[in-house]
């Protein structure tokens, strides 16, 4: 979702599948006072262009954007806040990476391996910062991996180019791993990992080699959380439920090669607003949805011609 405000003022522009699937979280929002939108909408020029181009459409991060850009820019003293993927945000959600460094620090535990979800990219990238900080400078050397939809795999499968960070291509241009502004994934129940781009810091780092990238599937993700619930007693939200999916796949090769490593995942949600997503999943309703080759290549193929230097 994304947000303008002015003061008490708050004007959030939710996607739209996410408006449908997660009702308990828009209501809590709108007990705070917040008047929330399903996104896109005819609220906005912007989103009636979006909904003009893509009739029926689920939404995504990119359209929630660019509609609450555009309010921002159009009245007087509001402001616009995102949550996600820029760079002040990853430099915010470093607590996550800090606590869990000084929490190991203490145990004297060093972590092998290093996993978070990914779909902006600032929980995988506050939980990161401090060990690759440690890996840049050479000081220690840690794996690490990005967890991402495979109905959205921006790391994957995408390109490493400048495009814009919103569907209605009001934003500045930046560069990073993409499957193109236009392109709007399926409505999967992980909200929050369905961004079309990845930061422009874990995108970089990804290219240079320093973290892997992996994608999963949406029935597999479920099947982890739903043993990690029965093992640990705590429901995931379905995002962080990616990183327990991979944390699950890594810990059973350990078992199969009789190595012993230390694994730090991130778990930074609850899924208590997402049971309708729980209950999909139980009555043998969930299915996989993945981009075919075709439709990545026309979304991709509609990326700004920008010359490198």
């Amino acid at each position: 979702m994304a947000c303008a405000y002015l003061g008490l003022d708050c004007k959030v522009f939710m996607v739209k599948v996410s408006y449908e699937q997660k009702p308990f979280r828009r209501e809590v929002m709108r007990t705070y006072g917040a008047s929330v939108t399903p996104s896109p909408s005819m609220e906005t020029e912007v989103g009636r262009k979006i909904l003009a181009a893509h009739p029926g459409t689920t939404g995504s991060l990119g359209c929630a954007i660019s509609e609450a850009v555009e309010v921002a820019v159009k009245n007087p003293g509001y402001r616009y806040v995102l949550g996600s993927v820029l760079n002040q945000v990853l430099l915010h959600q470093s607590v996550i990476g800090l606590e869990a460094k000084a929490a190991l620090d203490k145990l004297g535990v060093k972590p092998d391996l290093i996993i978070g979800c990914a779909g902006g990219g600032s929980n995988l990238g506050g939980l990161i910062a401090p060990f690759m900080g440690e890996k840049l400078r050479g000081e220690k050397d840690y794996r690490i991996i990005a967890v991402e939809p495979a109905s959205c795999p921006s790391f994957t499968r995408g390109k490493f180019a400048y495009d814009f960070c919103d569907t209605g291509m009001i934003c500045p241009l930046a560069k990073m791993y993409t499957l193109g502004s236009s392109f709007i994934p399926s409505p999967s129940h992980a909200g929050g990992l369905r961004f079309h781009g990845m930061s422009t810091v874990l995108s970089q780092l990804y290219h240079d080699g320093y973290l892997e990238a992996r994608a999963v599937e949406q029935t597999a993700v479920f099947q982890a959380a739903e043993q990690f619930a029965r093992c640990e007693g705590i429901l995931p939200a379905p995002e962080s439920s990616h990183a327990i999916r991979v944390a699950i796949d890594e810990a059973l090769k350990c078992k199969e090669t009789g190595e012993e490593k230390t694994i730090l995942f991130g778990l930074t949600g609850t899924g208590y607003f997402d049971l309708t997503a729980y209950q999909q999943f139980n009555d043998g309703l969930m299915t996989d949805r993945i981009p075919t080759d075709e439709e990545l290549a026309r979304s991709l193929a509609a990326l700004p011609q920008v010359p490198e230097a």
